[in-house]
């Protein structure tokens, strides 16, 4: 006989309750939550349920509706923050030696960024030291990146820019040397991104479903493993908003298990999950 999971659980949650979350989830977020999620959907707001000493899903149901600031902690509950520095190297490589190098050979001293979805800052920082190392002087230079998330506590952790030492140990020793600073004393074992790179970003929080308070044109955009939690609506809406931002010959990159949807027509497949706008 196997044994059904739900009958081991500390609270009763159903179909019904489980339909509840994705509901409120892609009302607010436009993120889908597939069927196999049921489970991590319970262990993610069980949490909650315990923190908050309430006895059932329903009673928790019903503080989500009386407590809007409970819906922060209910989205940053079930949304995924799995992030490194320079994961997908090959996306940077094409920043410094496409990007940044043609705009220098165009004599253009400017580059505005996205990072959308930053999670806890890894994929900005790497960003602001892949444009550091390609020989941008900020002196001579405006360099801008945007970084956002709709996580408003791992917003707040990769603003800080501090992190264990474990997260930065797969990095050249010389990047290391260069961009981060090594903590003392009760610091021990952790390491913080230097003020220099700090400068160059602006962390903010943000809905994508919501109204998009960002000046263009941008040269590109990182979104990356954000698109899959969307249907396909949703991704072409996503899509040509953010075609709109970027310049005419901008650039999307885009996760490695993404693919963008056939009808996304003003873009091309320039690289390896790299996009080129097309058109005006």
């Amino acid at each position: 006989m196997i044994d059904n999971p739900a009958r081991d659980r500390e609270f009763t949650f159903t179909k019904a309750h489980f339909d509840k979350v994705r509901g409120e989830l892609y009302d607010y977020a436009g993120i889908v939550l597939a069927d196999s999620k049921m489970d991590m959907a319970y262990n993610r707001l069980v949490r909650r349920i315990r923190d908050l000493r309430i006895s059932s899903f329903d009673e928790y149901f019903q503080h989500l509706e009386r407590e809007p600031l409970e819906f922060t902690q209910f989205v940053n509950a079930l949304t995924t923050n799995l992030t490194a520095f320079y994961r997908e190297r090959h996306h940077f490589d094409f920043v410094e030696k496409e990007i940044i190098r043609d705009l220098k050979a165009r004599n253009i001293h400017k580059l505005r960024a996205w990072s959308a979805g930053c999670s806890l800052g890894e994929e900005p920082y790497s960003l602001a030291m892949t444009i550091r190392d390609a020989g941008v002087d900020l002196a001579s230079w405006d360099v801008k990146i945007l970084a956002t998330d709709i996580d408003s506590k791992v917003l707040a952790s990769a603003q800080s820019g501090v992190y264990a030492m474990d997260r930065v140990k797969a990095l050249e020793t010389g990047l290391i040397h260069r961009w981060f600073l090594k903590g003392k004393g009760r610091n021990e074992g952790m390491v913080k991104v230097r003020p220099e790179l700090q400068e160059m970003i602006k962390f903010g929080h943000l809905n994508l479903m919501s109204d998009w308070p960002i000046d263009g044109p941008l040269d590109f955009i990182f979104c990356r493993n954000v698109m899959i939690y969307f249907d396909q609506p949703t991704q072409l809406k996503l899509l040509n908003k953010m075609a709109d931002l970027l310049k005419p010959d901008g650039y999307l990159f885009v996760g490695h298990s993404e693919a963008l949807a056939r009808h996304a027509s003003r873009f091309e497949l320039v690289g390896k999950t790299i996009y080129r706008k097309v058109g005006g």
